[in-house]
């Protein structure tokens, strides 16, 4: 399996949280504060986690999923309001200042930064909204899920998180965005619970691809085993994340 490639995992993608509702209420708050009905773009939109959140607050606009597995499985969703593309975020495929607001969740990682903030810039309208966010485990709190890094760490040393949205990542981003000429930079962080059962819990497991295409097959199912052991006869697990989200404007 290559890194960044989801083609296989799209159908495991369902079992995956959605965002902080707080959050997302909040920024559609200061986006809708300036722009009353703003045209958005969901870039790298997925199986559409953020999408059907921003389609149930009465937003409208375009999903672009450069991956035909993923986009199907957003596209089943029929979400009132938005239409799907195959384009990337280096290369989104729409005309200039044409959309108010970008969004793009657990996914700026596995872009270009430098040619992605230059398109972004290109579609968005004077004075448009930029939002990054991500969801990773809180692994502070959360002991299980602390247990169970630990042993991925264990079973590949070597490995190298592509991005959860933790601070390994994350950090500089701040200066990436404003160096590239976005202003107004606001930063928001909450916590959530996300209740999952036993099977769905191991299928958002399932769904990852960096660490899996680090590993290798056999040391996948390897870590597999290792999570299922750390579940034991666990029935419900209520796993804890926390969303962060960035927003900018255009300058």
């Amino acid at each position: 399996m290559l890194q960044g490639d989801f083609t296989e995992l799209a159908e495991a993608y369902v079992h995956r949280p959605a965002y902080a509702a707080p959050v997302i209420d909040l920024i559609v708050s200061m986006v809708r504060s300036v722009v009353r009905s703003p045209v958005v773009a969901d870039v790298g939109a997925g199986t559409g986690k953020l999408t059907e959140m921003l389609a149930a607050r009465g937003l409208a606009g375009v999903a672009i999923e450069p991956n035909q597995a993923m986009r199907e499985q957003g596209e089943q969703l029929h979400l009132r309001g938005f239409t799907w593309f195959t384009c990337r975020a280096e290369s989104t495929g729409l005309a200039s200042a044409s959309v108010d607001w970008i969004t793009m969740a657990s996914a700026f990682h596995w872009a270009d930064a430098p040619r992605a903030l230059a398109e972004f810039h290109r579609v968005l309208r004077p004075g448009g909204f930029l939002t990054l966010l991500w969801n990773p485990r809180d692994l502070t709190h959360d002991g299980l899920q602390a247990d169970i890094e630990r042993d991925i760490a264990a079973i590949v040393p070597d490995i190298r998180r592509r991005s959860s949205g933790g601070a390994a990542y994350t950090d500089g981003l701040e200066d990436v965005l404003l160096g590239s000429g976005f202003r107004d930079l606001v930063f928001l962080e909450a916590p959530h619970i996300e209740e999952m059962t036993r099977e769905r819990h191991l299928g958002a497991w399932r769904s990852v691809n960096d660490i899996r295409a680090q590993a290798g097959e056999e040391k996948w199912a390897t870590i597999l085993s290792a999570i299922e052991a750390r579940l034991g006869e666990q029935k419900q697990i209520a796993v804890r994340y926390r969303t962060r989200a960035w927003l900018v404007r255009k300058g």
